[in-house]
């Protein structure tokens, strides 16, 4: 028996957004080429300061003297006025997102002002700062538990009537394969996670 063009739209909306939010990685470096990102933070400090060297860790070796290079043309020319410097920090910024970009296999798309960064990516970076992951592990813990224990109680209530009615049994496939893509997108970041790790 076919499903309706409602509920199949409906299944496979709900089943893409679960899946998109759980396995999408780009958005999780978006802010790396924001002006509030860790990038634009680190050259700031280390055009102010005039050393290049906490830098480096941003790009691949191949592209060390590319950055060098750069940063003593920036440093430079950002002596000749103050619109000079303002424009020598853009160009140097730019130079040293787009290959940090490029070391991490996405694409440059230009500087981005100022925007809300995932909550998620806030925690990660306050956590480095203060030397402590503990609040970060308690809600995003929390948070995949109560998607999960949600999806579940849902599919398991529609699972007792799912033999009732064609709808109501329609309303069991579509919380199941909610339930089931959730975990099954969780287990893949984790997977994901592990093998990266091990790569490294």
């Amino acid at each position: 028996m076919l499903f309706n063009q409602t509920k199949l739209k409906k299944l496979l909306t709900h089943s893409a957004i679960a899946v998109a939010m759980l396995t999408s990685s780009q958005a999780a470096f978006a802010h790396c080429d924001t002006m509030e990102g860790p990038v634009i933070k680190t050259a700031q400090a280390a055009l102010d300061k005039g050393d290049v060297t906490p830098l480096l860790k941003w790009v691949e070796p191949a592209e060390e003297q590319n950055i060098v290079h750069a940063f003593e043309t920036t440093l430079e020319v950002r002596e000749e006025s103050s619109q000079a410097k303002d424009l020598a920090d853009m160009y140097f910024y730019e130079t040293l997102v787009r290959i940090h970009r490029a070391g991490e296999g996405a694409p440059y798309t230009g500087l981005k002002p100022s925007v809300e960064i995932d909550p998620a990516v806030a925690l990660a970076d306050k956590a480095l700062d203060s030397g402590s992951v503990d609040k970060l592990v308690k809600i995003l813990t929390k948070a995949m538990e109560n998607g999960i224990r949600e999806r579940f109680a849902h599919a398991s209530n529609n699972q007792k009537h799912a033999d009732d009615s064609v709808d109501e049994g329609r309303e069991f496939i579509e919380s199941y394969v909610g339930f089931t893509h959730y975990v099954e997108g969780l287990h893949g970041l984790i997977k994901g996670g592990a093998a990266n790790h091990s790569e490294h």
